[in-house]
């Protein structure tokens, strides 16, 4: 593999990180609060629908973006009925919201486009374009610096420069901020914060806004960027992906990045391995090369990652005392 295949390679590899990296720094919130979201495939999935629905017929990139948090939001609220405030299992509210995700998206887009379950190709002004940073054009014929600056570093949506920003400022958030020791408090001893007469139900509610939006961006940066439109299951059990990484960085934004690094290396392997013959072997089925970024999924979490521990109240509902 020459230098120029690397450079391609890890400029592949931030782009299939992003959405992993949204959904992951999403549950990290929820998750710190005490809520167990293992409905992120699911408001990722709508979240990709809903803008690639409303990019289409709008031809604005921006509509679609709003649509997209907006139903992540609709779908946080729902889940936050259900495990907040009913104090319902989170489990179950998040299967559920997964299961109707994969059924209603595909429901809708074979009524309004008749096109199997897709979105129509996107018009011009309705998919963000990639930015290119200053002096990229000029600079591409740098040995080694150039390339780098231009390829891996420039050339990307700005959903991936997003996600990325949003790994210091969550970090600064939770361990920085009054915000960030309630929230993570929460998580850990709702009854002693609600002591201190803080609401925990407004706190759980604040960490579900703030992964509706997350989650809501890495959906639209599925359907109206990296794609041209929405196609059936498209968020591909990358909510779930999230999930794992999560548990992996052990409930930390830092380290989540490195995961969510490693598993978007891994989607970009896969991509450059297919249809090549190997030694002995000869050409390895595309079912099973795509595979990979989930073997590794079930490998890391059956026990090479060590005690993660989770909050202590996560997936516990929380009943104030009177």
């Amino acid at each position: 593999m020459d230098f120029l295949e690397i450079v391609s390679l890890l400029a592949a590899t931030l782009r299939f990180s992003t959405p992993l990296l949204l959904a992951c720094l999403a549950g990290l919130y929820s998750e710190r609060s005490g809520l167990f979201d293992i409905g992120l495939e699911g408001k990722m999935l709508f979240a990709a629908f809903a803008a690639g629905a409303v990019a289409a017929v709008t031809a604005n990139m921006w509509l679609g973006l709003l649509a997209a948090v907006g139903a992540s939001m609709l779908t946080s609220s729902v889940q936050g009925a259900a495990s907040i405030s009913l104090k319902g299992n989170q489990i179950i509210a998040g299967v559920a919201i997964n299961m109707l995700a994969a059924g209603l998206t595909t429901f809708l887009g074979q009524s309004w486009f008749g096109q199997g379950g897709r979105t129509p190709p996107l018009p011009d002004g309705g998919r963000f374009p990639r930015i290119r940073l200053p002096f990229a054009t000029e600079l591409s014929g740098v040995p080694i610096i150039g390339p780098i600056y231009s390829t891996v570093l420039s050339g990307h949506y700005i959903f991936v420069y997003v996600a990325f920003l949003m790994v210091p400022v969550t970090a600064y958030v939770l361990f920085h901020t009054r915000f960030g020791l309630r929230l993570r408090a929460v998580g850990e001893n709702p009854k002693a914060i609600d002591t201190a007469g803080i609401s925990v139900t407004w706190m759980r509610y604040q960490a579900l806004i703030i992964t509706a939006v997350l989650v809501g961006i890495g959906g639209a940066y599925l359907s109206i960027a990296q794609t041209s439109g929405f196609i059936n299951n498209m968020s591909a059990g990358r909510g779930y992906i999230a999930l794992a990484a999560l548990i992996f960085a052990k409930w930390r934004p830092w380290p989540a990045l490195l995961v969510c690094l490693m598993f978007g290396y891994l989607d970009a392997v896969q991509l450059r391995l297919q249809g090549r013959d190997f030694p002995i072997i000869g050409e390895i089925p595309v079912q099973a090369i795509q595979a990979l970024p989930y073997i590794l999924t079930i490998i890391l979490l059956a026990g090479f990652i060590g005690k993660a521990v989770a909050p202590k109240a996560s997936g516990l509902p929380y009943t104030k005392e009177r």
